[in-house]
């Protein structure tokens, strides 16, 4: 005789469903993630978070409220942290001292818009050598290719734009 294993749903476990669980301490681990977070609604995703989380690992949870509370204070953590630092960001931009990022020039405005129409690759190749003044090798290392495929992307690039916009080929040989 063939004796087959009762198969439990996520949600299912010996001794509690996991609603009966949702139910009870849901608004309890509401409560400490605002607490610890500061805003109701970060906390409200961090509960839902952590019960979608406890849902798919039902079976596995041995003692789900120490787990559900455990997760909970280390997301409300790096929510709180999180916000701390987009806090003292926009204190830096309101102050005039956040990062400078440097505008492109307006007369190659067309130039950047040809260049974001070409396939991804050959536009990410093209950016790193004129933006960001890569290499090819670095280029290379930056993308993970190797530097032939670098150079034959900067060339069908280069091209590309000379189509594009009705010139020779811009930046000159694609070994640079």
């Amino acid at each position: 005789m063939v004796v087959s294993e009762a198969r439990t749903e996520p949600g299912e476990r010996a001794g509690e469903r996991f609603e009966a669980f949702y139910v009870r301490e849901y608004h309890g681990v509401v409560r400490l993630a605002y607490a610890l977070s500061g805003s109701r609604l970060v906390a409200e995703d961090i509960a839902q978070d952590v019960f979608l989380r406890a849902y798919l690992d039902w079976q596995r949870i041995r003692r789900p409220a120490a787990w559900v509370r455990k997760v909970t204070v280390r997301r409300a953590g790096r929510a709180a942290r999180r916000r701390l630092l987009e806090a003292r960001a926009l204190a830096r931009l309101l102050a005039g001292r956040g990062p400078a990022v440097a505008e492109l020039p307006a007369h190659d405005a067309e130039v950047w818009r040809a260049v974001r129409a070409l396939p991804r690759r050959q536009a990410q190749v093209i950016a790193l050598r004129y933006v960001a003044d890569a290499s090819v090798a670095e280029i290379a290392e930056t993308l993970g290719l190797a530097e032939g495929t670098v150079k034959a992307q900067l060339h069908r690039g280069r091209q590309a734009l000379a189509a594009r916009l009705g010139e020779g080929t811009p930046g000159g040989s694609p070994d640079e």
